[in-house]
């Protein structure tokens, strides 16, 4: 039974249950009292049945307690992040890590400890996000380091365009609620502290880590890879080649993962050969002890820290001779991150790690078994496209649905890239073990630097293949959830020898088809208005069915737009805005676009709907509205400073919507 074999799929699933409800569900005093009794209730009344041999009341409580439990845990995370006024404040805070440097500011970010106000001080929890002035001393600052700081929080907004990403929700789960902008001038005092903690003091290694491979002739792009591949540090990354990884395929060797970890525990681990029998304790101890280590260096990343935790776990297992099962120590060490910060959850990368590893777990032998290769290099080959296929069939709804493309490539790229990536992460973890053995440290640098060459050589050729992406595709959460159920149980109606029933696969197959039909329909049968948010240019679209009829400044369509579009499937239709003005009828709605307004041009269309273009669109002084527009939309070209006349707002005009401010506008029409 499921339950037996795996405790922690059923204690973890209700316990995420209840976290994903933590979105929806604000729960009150009441509320918590009532759930309290039920539970309390419960594990009472199943005290009755402990002599029989099931005892369904005890798991039906249980399971409502984690759920419970769930919820709780993720409010509390969210509630724990300290509500700040939008005015200006004196913060202490450490910054959390290395100032990283923009074209006009370095991006720091800050937890907060205090902040003080009117000569009292009052505990405050979570970060800010600090985009401060380029200052040569702020450059210098380390992780760790104690600030007082004055600056004005602004809370972090979307944009509001269709099926973006959600990037409020995204540093709200890393803590972050607000952001500032700073100058030299702002950071009141910095002190430096007698003790760091334990995450600063990794992130201080790491750096000496890559001034090493500095020192020992690694530069430029190859210094920012090999500081990526072995170290998780993407910052000194070139946008062109994390792209390149992006379109090969290949961009899990950057994001330090489990690969990194069962690379380095398997080098350690067969290094050790020589300790056997009874010194095998030892033998294990160390691969454990150096895994750690490397965790820690690292940054303790979810999912490196779940690879660690799940090789310990195995390894305990082996040494109390109980050998542990695979999917359960997988899902051990995820309800142990989720327990510590319950929204890593909805991470990307947990996602994707934790799915590319249950499905190798779960498919990979049986997958590798169908075919039988007597030759040693034949079998490694298929060996590791096995193992690609597998973990690319568990990501790929993910893939789809946050990165709105797919890697056609993929197969041949880790056959060719990843065997070479290894060298260079085990080469990597040398450099600086062996860097006061000068001869030895060069050498190997050397060897690295080499890798680090043909590594991105390799990645840039993939990339520039004919149709090495199919880009432009995307789905909804809903689409991804089925998707991956179907994938899963058709795998194991194929690869189990049957071992459900086709039925189920069927089932999630058609649901799959049904939701995406619907969605279908529903964009064929409606039209929409949608002016997004696009900093610095005007862009409107008019979608009618499955056509989007795009009007803008620039003939280059973004990337709001391309997601919008990939997500529903959309043809795009572009026009650029040559004239100052342009009217369009769409359904029953006239929408005027226009840089600038007079009586004449609101007497000879009379618009419905009135979108002003430009950083500051011009309206006669003296404007009469005889009929005026039930809507008026000011597009995010549109400076801050630019405001409609107050006067107009009571001349029959329904709202006036500032896209720049208020976020991108949607209508049906």
């Amino acid at each position: 039974m499921l339950h037996k074999e795996i405790p922690f799929l059923r204690i973890g699933l209700p316990l995420c249950a209840g976290i994903i409800s933590g979105l929806y569900i604000k729960p009150d005093i009441t509320f918590l009292v009532i759930t309290g009794i039920i539970i309390i209730c419960g594990f009472l009344s199943s005290l009755l049945f402990n002599k029989y041999l099931t005892n369904q009341i005890f798991g039906y409580t249980l399971t409502i307690s984690l759920f419970i439990s769930g919820l709780l845990l993720y409010t509390n995370e969210k509630n724990s992040i300290s509500i700040l006024k939008p005015e200006k404040t004196i913060f202490t805070c450490t910054l959390s890590d290395y100032p990283e440097e923009k074209e006009n500011s370095f991006r720091l970010i800050v937890k907060l400890n205090r902040k003080i106000e009117d000569g009292k001080s009052e505990t405050v929890n979570g970060s800010i996000l600090l985009y401060n002035k380029k200052d040569s001393s702020v450059a210098s600052l380390l992780p760790g380091d104690l600030l007082i700081i004055q600056c004005t929080p602004v809370e972090i907004a979307n944009r509001g365009n269709p099926y973006e990403f959600d990037y409020r929700f995204f540093m709200e789960n890393q803590g972050i609620r607000y952001y500032a902008f700073t100058n030299s001038h702002d950071i009141i005092r910095h002190i430096i502290p007698i003790h760091r903690k334990l995450i600063h003091r990794a992130l201080i290694i790491r750096e000496k880590i890559i001034w090493m491979f500095k020192e020992r002739g690694i530069r430029g792009e190859r210094l920012a890879l090999v500081s990526a591949i072995t170290l998780g540090q993407k910052r000194m990354l070139d946008p062109e080649q994390k792209l390149n990884f992006i379109k090969a395929g290949v961009m899990h060797i950057m994001a330090v993962s489990g690969l990194h970890a069962i690379i380095l525990s398997l080098f350690v681990f067969n290094l050790l050969f020589f300790l056997k029998r009874r010194f095998n304790i030892l033998r294990i101890s160390i691969t454990i002890l150096i895994l750690w280590s490397f965790a820690y260096v690292t940054g303790l990343t979810p999912s490196v820290l779940r690879a660690t935790l799940m090789f310990s776990f195995l390894q305990g297992g082996k040494l109390m001779k109980r050998p542990a099962n695979g999917i359960n120590s997988v899902l051990a060490s995820a309800f142990f991150l989720i327990l510590v910060r319950p929204s890593v959850i909805f991470d990307a990368g947990f996602l994707l790690s934790y799915s590319a590893v249950i499905y190798i777990i779960c498919f990979y032998s049986d997958f590798y078994l169908i075919l039988h290769f007597k030759n040693w290099l034949t079998d490694k080959i298929w060996q590791s496209a096995a193992i690609t296929m597998i973990a690319q069939a568990g990501t790929l709804p993910l893939t789809i649905m946050l990165f709105n493309r797919f890697p056609t490539y993929f197969i041949l790229a880790n056959i060719t890239i990843v065997p070479i990536s290894n060298l260079l992460i085990i080469t990597g973890c040398l450099v600086p073990m062996f860097f006061q053995v000068h001869f030895l440290s060069q050498l190997l640098a050397l060897l690295l630097n080499y890798l680090t060459g043909l590594t991105d050589l390799l990645t840039a050729h993939a990339a520039s293949l004919p149709y090495s992406t199919i880009e432009n595709i995307g789905s909804t959460a809903l689409e991804c959830i089925l998707l991956t159920c179907t994938i899963f149980l058709f795998l194991h109606f194929i690869l189990k020898k049957k071992s459900i029933p086709v039925f189920y696969p069927v089932i999630f197959l058609i649901l799959f088809v049904f939701v995406g039909a619907v969605r279908d329909i529903s964009s064929k049968t409606t039209n929409e208005l949608v002016i997004y948010n696009t900093p610095g240019t005007s862009t409107i679209g008019i979608r009618t069915g499955k056509t989007l009829n795009l009007f803008s400044d620039s003939i280059n369509v973004g990337p709001e737009v391309k997601r919008h579009c990939a997500t529903l499937g959309l043809r795009i239709k572009s026009t650029v805005l040559k004239n100052n003005y342009q009217c369009i009828r769409a359904g029953r709605k006239e929408i005027l676009i226009t840089s600038f307004l007079n009586t004449k041009i609101i007497q000879d269309f009379v618009p419905d709907i009135l979108i002003l273009t430009g950083s500051k669109p011009e309206i006669e002084k003296d404007l009469i509205l005889t009929h005026p527009p039930g809507i008026v939309i000011i597009s995010s070209e549109a400076t801050s400073g630019f405001r409609f006349p107050a006067q107009f707002a009571v001349t029959g005009i329904d709202s006036i919507h500032f896209v720049r401010k208020s976020g991108a506008f949607i209508k049906r029409i």
